[in-house]
């Protein structure tokens, strides 16, 4: 199956498109991205369907994390390690303490693009309201709020490219040379998670797997899996130049894939049934997933099963629900129900941020820590009333010591924001919030199988 031109795209009407001025620069870019190796291959999309079939048939969860929006200065090699160190950290704490396969998929190199609820903003500058383009991720303009910063510029297209193959490098790096071997699972508990009560808790947990695992050398066992793990890379699929470009025709089945990411998803904003996204969407052969917000009905979804997933294949379609937590008991348990009355293998992951954002009385985007929990609660809690399968999380977390999203176990407070408050977008948990969420996740798990 080819997929539709650019042209066609566009003419179906592509939402949350940056306006770019000069359109031979744009073209320029496109044409090199088609050039550019892969970052990802189609095996290991197919690897990643399989895994999340598992998830579907309820035999695994999901765990995927990662920034709001990555920025270009933040692909370091300690960046990059920290994100990774939480996600291994929560992992082991769902694996273990829920006792269930976790599948681990980042939220990294690609990240780089956001909606936005308006094309423009406006600032009091000097005394005078100035308004400039939103600012629409690194992979369109500049944070910096400047005429020449916030020109869309079609060279940061390459800039994404170029920033996500040195993530996925890092990222491979990590996990097959040894720094994901279930045996560091003490040294990736740093000095200032260890001083927290989830922190601690998770040194007591550590303890346990070491002597499982002392058991298991005992006798001569000695798996491969304890020393690597699988890890794939996921983002939004929001700028059509990028993602167009970056698809190929798989010389092992003649279909195409997008090789920017092996998960890529449709956003709340852009999921219009006749819109261009779910047009590019059905004709790629990655796994995919859809956001479903307050507003998204049970037939909404039955008819974006059926134009992305026709074949009804396990593990190729997950959706995401971000109802927030004062909705997600009344308005999750209808598409539930009527999605598995018709058969639809779909996978039901639980995004828990974008339905629970708020202003701070400081003037700061933050996030309860409560409430993220309570969203996920209630996703539980539905998902065991029906008796079908809470596939997962998709959290925005960080593995620094930010201070972003209030309460957990340090008590954050609105006035505490302002210490180090970094995102450029959205507000994230920090490392140790993230710890505290999965030991609540692992425990609503054991709940649902006890």
């Amino acid at each position: 199956m080819s997929i539709p031109s650019l042209e066609d795209l566009h003419a179906i009407g592509a939402l949350q498109q940056p306006t770019y001025p000069d359109r031979g620069a744009l073209d320029d870019a496109v044409t090199r991205l088609r050039t550019m190796p892969p970052l990802v291959f189609a095996g290991e999309c197919d690897d990643l369907t399989e895994k999340l079939a598992a998830v579907t048939r309820g035999e695994a969860f999901l765990l995927q994390g990662g920034d709001c929006a990555e920025t270009f200065a933040d692909v370091t090699a300690d960046n990059v390690r920290n994100k990774l160190r939480v996600l291994l950290q929560m992992a082991v704490v769902l694996t273990y303490a829920g006792s269930v396969p976790v599948v681990k998929l980042g939220r990294l190199a690609g990240q780089y693009a956001k909606p936005r609820s308006s094309d423009l903003e406006t600032r009091v500058v000097d005394g005078e309201e100035v308004t400039l383009p939103a600012y629409r991720g690194d992979a369109v303009n500049g944070f910096d709020f400047t005429p020449e910063s916030r020109i869309p510029d079609p060279q940061r297209l390459l800039d994404v490219y170029n920033a996500s193959a040195a993530t996925l490098n890092l990222v491979r790096a990590f996990v097959t040379g040894g720094y994901a071997d279930l045996r560091q699972v003490h040294t990736w508990n740093t000095d200032f998670v260890k001083s927290s009560p989830a922190g601690q808790r998770y040194e007591q947990l550590a303890g346990e797997i070491d002597k499982a695992l002392s058991f298991m050398k005992a006798i001569g066992a000695d798996p491969e899996e304890l020393r690597r793990v699988d890890f794939h890379s996921s983002h939004e699929a929001l700028l059509m130049e990028y993602e167009h470009a970056m698809t190929r025709i798989d010389s092992r089945t003649d279909k195409p894939y997008n090789v920017s990411g092996h998960f890529v998803w449709i956003g709340e904003r852009t999921r219009q049934l006749d819109g261009a996204h779910v047009e590019y969407f059905r004709h790629i052969s990655n796994p995919i997933g859809v956001k479903l917000g307050p507003t998204a009905t049970a037939d909404d979804a039955l008819a974006l099963a059926a134009r992305l997933n026709p074949e009804n294949t396990p593990g190729r379609l997950s959706f995401i629900t971000r109802f927030g937590a004062d909705k997600v008991r009344d308005g999750l348990p209808g598409l539930v129900e009527k999605v598995t009355a018709e058969g639809v293998q779909v996978a039901w992951v639980c995004d828990p941020m974008h339905g629970n954002t708020f202003t701070s009385s400081t003037g700061y985007k933050t996030r309860r820590f409560d409430d993220v929990v309570g969203e996920v609660q209630g996703f539980f809690d539905v998902h065991h009333a029906l008796g079908t399968w809470p596939g997962g999380i998709l959290v925005e977390m960080t593995g620094d010591d930010v201070t972003e999203c209030i309460g957990g176990g340090e008590e954050l407070d609105e006035h505490g924001l302002a210490h180090r408050y970094e995102s450029v977008v959205d507000p994230r948990l920090n490392r140790v919030q993230s710890l505290e969420l999965a030991f609540h996740v692992a425990e609503m798990l054991r709940a649902g199988t006890a």
